[in-house]
């Protein structure tokens, strides 16, 4: 009875670019049904490289860093990556209280994300 996560997932190449759609991701049926649409996107595709496009989220709840780390997992079978985009300051805050920021890539863009610019 949850609600439903908007999220998009699309091939740029051999990178994924998961974007979610809405500001808060915080409905737990709805993070679980978008955690197993993004596994079977890995199944079936297989990308180098998986973005997380964070742009319009403005919260999510704790169970997100979990898909995270399951996407991470499973690219890291296959020596892909998983990287996060355009994530506003507040949310990064909880990747470096978790130590999640040594072992996520951040990028400002999605577009830098994708081609894997750095930003000094």
């Amino acid at each position: 009875m949850g609600e439903k996560l908007d999220v998009e997932i699309i091939s740029e190449g051999n990178v994924a670019v998961v974007a979610f759609k809405t500001t808060s991701i915080s409905d737990v049926d709805a993070i679980a049904a978008t955690s197993k649409q993004i596994k079977g996107f890995i199944e079936e595709n297989h990308p180098d490289k998986m973005v997380f496009d964070f742009e319009q989220v403005k919260f999510f709840s704790s169970q997100v860093l979990g898909v995270l780390l399951d996407a991470r997992a499973k690219l890291k079978t296959y020596d892909g990556e998983v990287v996060i985009s355009a994530i506003n300051p507040q949310l990064h805050r909880v990747f470096r209280i978790t130590n999640l920021d040594k072992i996520f890539k951040f990028f400002p863009d999605k577009e830098r994300a994708v081609s894997g610019e750095t930003v000094n």
